[in-house]
């Protein structure tokens, strides 16, 4: 167990992390904040493609341990600080900052593009997620020394199929109620830490997609109040766990998340029902597959930045 440091300590060294310039970080806050409006797309997956996903996990984590401290002392102050001098600020308020743009901008089309061009726009995704897989597949072999055991590959294929059944689930709709939205929320922040699961697509599978729209775009201060509160419960929950896991089962950790990326793509397929089921190609095909190349070129784009930055920076 993880002891809050006393004055006596020293602060513990802070992972080596590739520098990233403030404006850079408000347009990666701002990539974030819009992909998180889009069912199928995680914001998890954003942050490790553009690079700042360890700094957010270890701020978070640093974060929380900071108010744990605060309120379970000894040395309360003290350790606060301690805590909070571990996080990465140049990273996490410009992302914040670029978040809440990104959000509240896409809110304003997002719904709309679903609604109107929902092939099309699944489409554009779905190219977006293929390329995407290939971030936390590098981290894995690269942890693993360049090569995979079989029980790895056993996992990966395991948490594909688990994302696959999860995302075949038919949508619900249910009234926003605080007490529904509050739980919804908690887990849905976890799209934010979890590359491949998609904020959005667990509104969805709740029901609370179209009310959460609606009330970014209009502004329910009630709405959001109660949505916020259910994203810090969840945050609190669910960051500590996630930093041991990558500090102490890394590869593993990857493996399962590029599973869930694969899996995932289920939900992004363009043809659907309304209740998920898939459907062959129609006329659109033609389009589809254009707006699925210029979505992986994005992305394949941004992924190739990243790692000669990361070379470079190494």
């Amino acid at each position: 167990m993880t002891h809050a440091p006393d004055s006596h300590h020293h602060v513990p060294d802070s992972p080596v992390y590739r520098r990233t310039s403030v404006p850079g970080n408000v347009l990666r806050g701002v990539m974030i904040g819009v992909v998180e409006t889009v069912p199928g797309v995680s914001g998890g997956t954003v942050a490790l493609v553009v690079g700042i996903y360890r700094q957010l996990i270890d701020s978070a984590s640093a974060m929380v341990s900071a108010v744990r401290a605060l309120i379970t002392g000894p040395d309360r102050v003290n350790s606060m600080h301690v805590y909070l001098s571990l996080v990465q600020w140049r990273v996490v308020l410009p992302v914040m900052l670029g978040m809440g743009i990104g959000l509240f901008t896409a809110v304003q089309f997002i719904g709309g593009w679903v609604e109107t061009y929902p092939e099309l726009t699944r489409a554009a995704f779905f190219g977006m997620v293929v390329v995407s897989i290939a971030v936390p597949f590098r981290m894995a072999l690269r942890s693993a020394g360049g090569r995979l055991s079989p029980r790895h590959w056993v996992l990966g294929a395991t948490a594909t199929a688990v994302a696959f059944v999860l995302v075949s689930l038919p949508p619900g709709m249910v009234e926003p109620h605080w007490w529904l939205v509050l739980p919804a929320a908690a887990v849905t922040v976890t799209a934010l830490l979890l590359p491949g699961l998609s904020g959005s697509f667990l509104l969805l599978t709740f029901g609370l997609y179209e009310p959460t729209i609606a009330a970014a775009r209009d502004f329910n201060v009630g709405y959001l109040s109660v949505f916020f509160a259910g994203a810090v419960l969840g945050l609190v929950s669910i960051v500590k766990g996630l930093k041991w896991l990558l500090d102490h089962h890394h590869t593993t950790t990857m493996v399962v998340l590029t599973g869930v990326m694969v899996g995932a793509l289920r939900t992004l397929w363009p043809w659907q029902t309304e209740d998920r089921g898939l459907l062959a190609p129609d006329q659109l095909l033609g389009p589809a597959i254009g707006l699925a190349a210029a979505g992986a070129a994005v992305v394949a784009v941004l992924v190739i930045l990243d790692f000669r930055l990361s070379r470079q920076m190494s």
